[in-house]
């Protein structure tokens, strides 16, 4: 038999479980969660998950295609030079 917890906090506000957490798949774009994720792997000290082994295989096989690069807003990509990019358009 299982039993159903009940929202005993203030505000009606259910708390979500660590496991409950939704990724996307940064091969295909599908979203798992740690229960549904067919496969994980770490890159960089950080887990990424799966919906299949073809797509965490296509990962490892080369992480930065699949990442985008973390830039600061407002902040001209290294690629495009500086003198071509209006913050304020």
């Amino acid at each position: 038999m299982k039993f159903i917890e009940i929202d005993q906090h203030p505000g009606g506000q259910m708390k979500h479980r660590s496991d409950d957490t939704n990724y996307k798949d940064p091969v295909c774009g599908m979203v798992v969660s740690r229960l549904t994720a067919v496969a994980e792997a770490e890159h960089q000290r950080k887990t990424y998950y799966f919906c299949a082994q073809v797509c965490r295989d296509a990962f490892l096989a080369d992480p930065k295609s699949y990442l985008r690069a973390h830039r600061q807003h407002g902040m001209p990509p290294k690629s495009m030079p500086t003198e071509e990019y209006d913050a304020n358009p």
